[in-house]
């Protein structure tokens, strides 16, 4: 033995350690009875879950057709169902102990027994009621470690153990448990962030009363406020000091700030956008450097436009606060366009507008009341024809795609044709002066 490391000598010692604790738990009279209470424990909390758990299940079940927030909370405490039994178990336990321990004057076994059931109730919890993929490998391989750990009573020497170990990173010095807990508490508090920041998300999307503008503005504020709490909450509970962090900050600000002048001025300029609420998701915009589409998004450092074949454009917030910007969607509903058209000179003209203008306002999209009503007119005298146009309105933001001048055209077509009136097409007429005529030869 004298030979052996260190760690195989703490090893065989703990085996010794339990070898004679279960001796003495096999050969003890109080032993035998806090396995019978254990029994009895655990046979109780079976018969009262069967009696109980299908009431429960019907109380807690809302309506499929209920979304608010009483169903919610029913449904999230529904998950929890397969835990009744070990959690029962264990609540029994507790009280099994406390009269061994009064008849006794020890309860070990009890307390095992105990200890079982919740690492039981954990197991289920990781098994049936994790289904997020992050969450369900956080409690295999930590939930699980510490719940068996515990099991033997071996968590505060982990603790211990862990504590002593030091990691130094220059003049910062922390022990590998602050580590670990710092590991684990930031995956679960940013995890925790990302599921808020999408609820509160969902949530504003939904308020449909508030401006775009507004929306999109409480929903970065949100966005802003969850993740620095995390992170001030994970600062706190790894014990380091604040106003290091503030020092470091202010330092780390001044350098970044002189490298990513560009990065903070969108950031700013995206501020102001949401602000303002001039421009915003749904608006469809052209600007200066000949960029235009509808705008689908709007993050902190940019907007991204989608074209109207598709693609998507990612334009910086700085060139919508620096650079003119046409905002069609927020000029109004209604817009002017025009359709150009010619007749033949052999066509009888005046006839033209009173043919042309109620075929467009039988188009479905033109306006037919008052000031917006089609309105033909004679623009000049063409090589080929004489040029006319209709001015039309219509209810939408800016006809990109040309939609709505096909039905126009369509309808102008129809209309000339069905009265016979010639639409020209480019002609020419060659005249011959003072050619010779060819001499003919003699026969």
């Amino acid at each position: 033995m004298d030979g052996q490391p260190e760690i195989i000598g703490q090893a065989l010692g703990y085996a010794m350690q339990g070898w004679d604790l279960a001796k003495g738990w096999l050969l003890s009279p109080a032993a035998w009875s806090q396995f019978g209470l254990l029994v009895v424990a655990w046979l109780l909390a079976v018969l009262i879950t069967r009696r109980i758990r299908p009431a429960l299940a019907r109380f807690l079940t809302p309506p499929a057709e209920q979304e608010n927030i009483i169903a919610s909370a029913r449904r999230f405490i529904l998950m929890f169902l397969p835990l009744l039994m070990p959690l029962l178990a264990y609540g029994l336990t507790g009280i099994g102990e406390g009269v061994t321990r009064s008849i006794f004057g020890t309860g070990d076994v009890i307390a095992f027994g105990k200890r079982l059931f919740l690492v039981l109730a954990a197991r289920l919890f990781v098994r049936e009621i994790l289904t997020d993929p992050f969450l369900r490998a956080l409690g295999r391989f930590v939930l699980m470690p510490v719940a068996l750990l515990y099991l033997f009573d071996l968590l505060g020497l982990a603790n211990e153990k862990l504590a002593a170990i030091s990691v130094d990173l220059g003049n910062i010095s922390f022990s590998a448990l602050a580590l670990i807990r710092g590991a684990v508490s930031g995956a679960l508090l940013f995890w925790l962030g990302r599921w808020s920041n999408s609820q509160s998300e969902d949530f504003i999307k939904r308020q449909q009363e508030l401006r775009p503008a507004t929306r999109e503005l409480a929903m970065k504020a949100s966005q802003i406020v969850i993740f620095g709490a995390a992170f001030l909450l994970l600062m706190s509970i790894m014990g380091i000091d604040l106003t290091a962090i503030a020092v470091l900050g202010g330092a780390l600000g001044v350098g970044i700030g002189l490298g990513l002048q560009q990065i903070a001025a969108n950031f700013v300029s995206g501020v102001i956008l949401l602000l303002e609420g001039q421009t915003t998701v749904g608006d469809y915009v052209v600007l200066d450097d000949g960029s235009e589409g509808t705008i689908v998004k709007m993050t902190a450092r940019a907007a991204i436009l989608e074209t109207v074949d598709g693609r998507w454009i990612v334009v910086p917030n700085e060139d919508f606060i620096t650079s003119r910007v046409v905002n069609y969607s927020d000029a109004g509903k209604r817009h002017r366009y025009e359709a150009a058209f010619s007749v033949s000179y052999d066509t009888d003209i005046t006839r033209i507008p009173a043919l042309i203008e109620p075929a467009v306002a039988a188009v479905p999209e033109v306006l037919k009341d008052g000031k917006h009503a089609p309105e033909c007119e004679l623009k000049a005298f063409g090589e080929s024809g004489v040029d006319f146009s209709v001015e039309y309105w219509v209810d939408g933001i800016e006809d990109v795609t040309g939609k709505y001048q096909s039905d126009v055209l369509f309808a102008i077509w129809n209309v000339l044709r069905a009265e016979g009136v010639e639409m020209p097409y480019p002609q020419r007429v060659v005249h011959h002066r003072g050619l010779p005529t060819p001499a003919i030869p003699a026969a």
